[in-house]
């Protein structure tokens, strides 16, 4: 049964309003155009400047609030989440397109974040130094002040999460700019922060198109902005933040599997399929290459070609469908034209690639390429769908310069049944993550999180690890003399 649609609002000095212009966009289930999940703010700069500097007015009472509170607001929202996981659930397949089971994955995954960065408030330290005249030095973490969130519609729920979790647990005040393909479930964790009894003054939450993220970013009242997404929207914002700010960037990824000549084929076939196609391939480490070795080659691309075209597609709410629709019309286009580039540039359609089921929805069937070269699109350029291009290698050495033939560095995996050649690869990878024997994507959420080359900025990780919270804090010195 289709549910009513929403109607979204932006959060700002503690009221829920509509933006200042009046404008607004539509939000439409992307697996049945005809289903309007909801009406949202078109967001201005000025909505922007005005959430900045409720926030910038605001956070001084979150930031002298205890940790131990901190800890407890997060506890609190993480308890609101699990309780509406069914509903929330519902939610996300219906606005993002995700399967029942992928977003029930991030339903559940989400409040954990939230508990783990609870408990990172309460491990916020300094460090006291010996004086030369008996006296104390030490130094105190304060939060930075104003960040700016910036995030995707890939994951709505999660990632928005290890973004606000960290940044409030600091003691920072947050503005918060979702993507505009997923409003709703942007809004939904708000309202559980604001339940769990955040000050409204700490959190901003401003919907919208590009205009509020490039405000957000140049705006000098925001002295750090978080950002997940394109390697092409991610260099725009690092130009607007410049060098006097903080600017954390994860970006795309072009994430390869190398399957060598000992491997298991029929084990190594799930996990390429799995990376490829779990997420309609919308994840920024989802398996987009094969790089297998020329002896097994042909019998790999078998099995993969027969597991890809046993993939069930369809609406994420039916039971059995292993992969919902893409997220959004232009993600059906970009899709679309990069198999069409592919076959341009002589790489061989195996399988996929073209529309499937329902005309109403962005459906595509699992596309698999082979007769791919280094110089071909795409292999270079990340499609962020359900596209997967085969290559051939002689060698572990010719493999690992396959994988490294990107400007891209987030995840790449390899499938071997030797452990020698396995390290090795790990050593070599010019990769921020490395998977083996494994799915290119699905992280662990106790484990830092971040790629190289223009995959990332390198400067901080994001999810955990001792570098996440130096990014919302700062560090002061105090000198005391008796």
């Amino acid at each position: 049964m289709t549910r009513p649609p929403h109607t979204g609002l932006n959060l700002i000095a503690g009221e829920w309003v509509p933006a200042a212009g009046g404008a607004a966009f539509e939000r439409r289930n992307p697996a049945d155009r005809d289903d309007l999940v909801g009406t949202f703010p078109d967001s201005s700069a000025a909505d922007t400047a005005a959430a900045i500097e409720a926030v910038a007015e605001g956070a001084a009472e979150w930031a002298d609030t205890p940790p131990q509170r901190r800890a407890a607001v997060l506890e609190a929202a993480a308890d609101r989440l699990a309780e509406r996981a069914d509903e929330l659930t519902a939610e996300l397949v219906r606005e993002e397109g995700k399967t029942r089971a992928e977003a029930a994955i991030e339903t559940s995954r989400t409040p954990q974040n939230l508990r783990y960065y609870a408990g990172e408030a309460l491990r916020i330290t300094g460090q006291s130094f010996p004086a030369d005249d008996g006296g104390l030095v030490y130094t105190r973490p304060e939060p930075v002040g104003v960040v700016g969130a910036i995030t995707p519609w890939n994951f709505p729920l999660n990632i928005p999460s290890r973004k606000l979790g960290p940044a409030l647990a600091a003691g920072n005040g947050v503005v918060f700019k979702p993507s505009p393909v997923t409003p709703l479930l942007a809004q939904r964790l708000v309202e559980a922060l604001l339940a769990g009894g955040l000050p409204p003054g700490a959190l901003a939450l401003v919907q919208g198109g590009a205009v509020p993220g490039a405000a957000l970013a140049a705006d000098p009242r925001v002295d750090a902005v978080t950002f997940t997404g394109s390697t092409a929207v991610g260099r725009a914002i690092h130009a607007a933040v410049g060098p006097s700010r903080r600017c954390q960037l994860e970006m795309g990824g072009k994430n390869p599997v190398i399957v060598l000549d000992d491997a298991d084929l029929d084990r190594a076939a799930r996990i390429i399929v799995k990376g490829a196609y779990g997420l309609a391939g919308q994840a920024c480490t989802g398996t987009s290459r094969v790089i297998a070795h020329e002896a097994v080659h042909d019998a790999l691309l078998e099995r993969v070609v027969g597991l890809a075209e046993a993939v069930t597609v369809g609406d994420g709410l039916r039971d059995g469908v292993a992969m919902g629709p893409l997220a959004a019309d232009f993600q059906l286009a970009k899709v679309l034209e990069y198999v069409r580039i592919g076959q341009d540039e002589g790489a061989k359609l195996v399988t996929g690639g073209t529309r499937t089921g329902d005309e109403a929805g962005f459906f595509v069937a699992p596309a698999v390429f082979t007769g791919v070269t280094p110089d071909m699109r795409i292999a270079r350029e990340e499609i962020f769908g359900p596209v997967l291009a085969f290559q051939r290698a002689a060698s572990l050495d010719e493999a690992l310069a396959l994988a490294d033939a990107t400007d891209y560095g987030l995840a790449a995996g390899i499938v071997t049944r030797d452990l020698d050649r396995a390290l090795e690869f790990a050593r070599r990878s010019r990769t921020g993550l490395v998977k083996v024997n494994q799915p290119t994507s699905g992280m662990a959420m106790t484990v830092p999180f971040g790629g190289r080359k223009e995959s990332s900025t390198q400067t901080f990780k994001e999810q955990a690890g001792p570098s996440m919270m130096l990014f919302y804090t700062q560090e002061k010195s105090i000198y005391v003399s008796p």
